[in-house]
């Protein structure tokens, strides 16, 4: 597995291999991985001829009071796991190679940035469309993967790579969970032992709100509000957000109808964590 520290370098090697009849897969990443990035990888080393895992811990998408530099790593950790998988290349810049003195330029996506979590980082999904944007222009991908698990953040990717013509497939893998169900996230850490139950609400809180729908509840209000209550019974919980939504828009939904998500963000004591579902009654 080649490692690649600088800008010119990655692009020189993607140009390479596209110029050679090379198809190019990457899974961006922050690193610590676990089996949920892995899976992530494995979808790419399937789909592509060579795969390009990105590690990079993203200042733009962190606020001021947020977990940046709390953020787990592992960086040789994670590059043993990915040569393992099979991974061909890994992007490994610092900082400064990626913002260097008197950047300034951002990419914004509208509308469905505003929800969900949006509400609560206004920044994040700015940061999340610019560094995306640069690890496109870097590695020059012909598809990258992400999980389903960030859903907000995949619906941003994908309208930024049509509205900006980009010409990249996107691609969506399904939520990785741990045995007892917790969606794997590299916060996951961060939770103590007690904590680690209450993060279970989650979880069973979409279990709870399937039956709901299974039993013929269609009332989005009546569905948030039994979430709410479960939530709220385990320790150390704060809600960010419950939200049943139009998946493409984000856009709240009154009633059951079609394909909903139902989208959860929640503090457990100072780890936030998130899960979601797509429920359709057709």
């Amino acid at each position: 597995m080649e490692t690649i520290d600088t800008i010119t370098g990655m692009q020189k090697r993607s140009e390479e291999l596209r110029l050679s009849g090379k198809t190019i897969a990457l899974v961006p990443t922050m690193g610590f991985f676990h089996e949920g990035h892995l899976e992530l990888m494995r979808v790419g080393r399937h789909l592509a001829d060579k795969l390009i895992v990105s590690i990079f811990v993203n200042p733009t998408q962190f606020g001021p009071s947020e977990d940046f530099e709390e953020y787990p790593r592992d960086m040789e950790g994670d590059l043993e796991k990915a040569r393992e998988v099979g991974v061909d290349l890994a992007f490994i810049p610092a900082a400064e190679e990626m913002y260097p003195d008197g950047f300034q330029t951002n990419v914004t996506v509208e509308g469905i940035s505003k929800y969900l979590c949006g509400i609560s980082r206004p920044h994040f999904f700015g940061g999340i469309a610019t560094i995306v944007t640069k690890l496109f222009n870097i590695t020059k991908p012909h598809l990258s993967i992400f999980g389903e698990k960030d859903f907000q953040q995949l619906a941003v990717i994908h309208r930024m790579v049509k509205d900006l013509d980009m010409g990249i497939e996107i691609v969506g893998v399904p939520t990785v969970r741990e045995p007892d169900g917790l969606a794997m996230s590299s916060r996951n850490s961060c939770l103590s032992s007690e904590e680690r139950r209450s993060a279970l609400s989650l979880k069973k809180s979409i279990d709870m709100a399937n039956d709901m729908v299974g039993g013929g509840e269609k009332d989005a209000a009546g569905i948030i509000s039994a979430i709410q209550a479960l939530i709220s019974s385990h320790l150390f919980t704060k809600i960010d957000y419950i939200s049943i939504c139009d998946p493409i828009t984000m856009e709240d939904k009154a009633t059951i109808e079609g394909e909903c998500l139902l989208a959860l963000a929640v503090k457990i004591g100072k780890t936030r964590l998130i899960d979601n579902c797509l429920i359709d009654i057709d």
